[in-house]
């Protein structure tokens, strides 16, 4: 990437391979599309849309499972392509050894991509589950080594990130997918008023991605998003939200190129200076990408 190039950063993205390391939620019918491996080869092939006259120059790669092993790979990807400039990895936040996993993941190989933490506490039963004395315990050893975490809960869930948040007013947090809106349901009044909350905390970031699969797969319109969007607008502000695309999941819905012809739209009438943060500042800031000029084996243009 050459610094005319105008940035855009996928802040979300998974990639797995079935044939080495097997993804058990996948078994779920509704997502048999989705249900092979995807590697960055596939990115490249399928991200072929601009939004706001930009292509993909870097990504965050992000966790699926509750696997050190999946990080591990994760960071070596990253290591070989110069694409992903950053990884959100998985250890468990519950366990005494947690630091010493984390040491462990930042000095191997890709260690240094290492940027963020997620747990999928969408799945967890407690509501106060990310109030756990042992999950802060595993907190704290993040912020120590300063690392940011990733919260991905859904609407219901909100109120445990806004404690998270007054809690640990020091550790850099990015709300996943937007904390997940009800849109299928159309009742957007808890989820915002969650959102207006978690957004009066500063060290939080949210993520523009995720939402096409909240909505209707088939049916869905950006006029569908609209509401969603200007809600994170006026409460985050565009210094503070950042694009993702959720790929591959994103493929129930339509995949990478309609979220970035819906984005695209939603930028429309946007200065700017409030488009360069959403497509690229905000995650740049957040998970500390280097300009895309190291030595990769592959192109790291999509």
């Amino acid at each position: 990437m050459t610094s005319n190039v105008p940035a855009l950063v996928d802040a979300h993205h998974h990639l797995w391979d079935l044939t080495e390391r097997p993804q058990p939620w996948l078994d779920e019918p509704a997502l048999a599309p989705i249900r092979h491996s995807f590697a960055l080869g596939d990115l490249r092939s399928d991200a072929t849309r601009p939004i706001a006259g930009r292509r993909p120059t870097a990504t965050v790669a992000v966790q699926c499972m509750a696997s050190v092993p999946e990080t591990r790979d994760l960071l070596a990807i990253a290591e070989q392509d110069a694409l992903v400039g950053a990884v959100v990895g998985w250890a468990d936040l519950t366990s005494p050894a947690v630091g010493a996993t984390l040491d462990g993941l930042l000095a191997g190989p890709g260690g240094r991509y290492l940027r963020s933490l997620r747990h999928l506490v969408q799945s967890e039963s407690d509501p106060d589950w990310l109030q756990r004395p042992d999950v802060e315990r595993g907190l704290t050893e993040l912020q120590r080594r300063g690392l940011a975490y990733d919260v991905l809960l859904r609407d219901h869930q909100l109120p445990g990130a806004v404690r998270l948040a007054r809690r640990f007013p020091d550790l850099p947090l990015v709300l996943n997918h937007a904390g997940k809106p009800p849109l299928v349901k159309g009742d957007l009044t808890g989820w915002e008023r969650q959102i207006r909350l978690l957004a009066g905390h500063p060290h939080v970031m949210c993520k523009v991605s995720g939402l096409v699969t909240e909505a209707d797969h088939e049916a869905w319109t950006t006029d569908d998003i609209r509401p969603v969007w200007d809600v994170l607008m006026s409460s985050f502000g565009p210094d503070r939200l950042m694009f993702g695309s959720d790929w591959p999941v994103c493929v129930l819905a339509g995949g990478w190129n309609r979220w970035a012809d819906a984005m695209d739209e939603l930028l429309t009438g946007c200065s700017a200076a409030d488009t360069e943060p959403v497509l690229a500042g905000t995650a740049t800031r957040f998970y500390r990408l280097a300009p895309a000029t190291r030595p990769s084996r592959k192109d790291s243009t999509p």
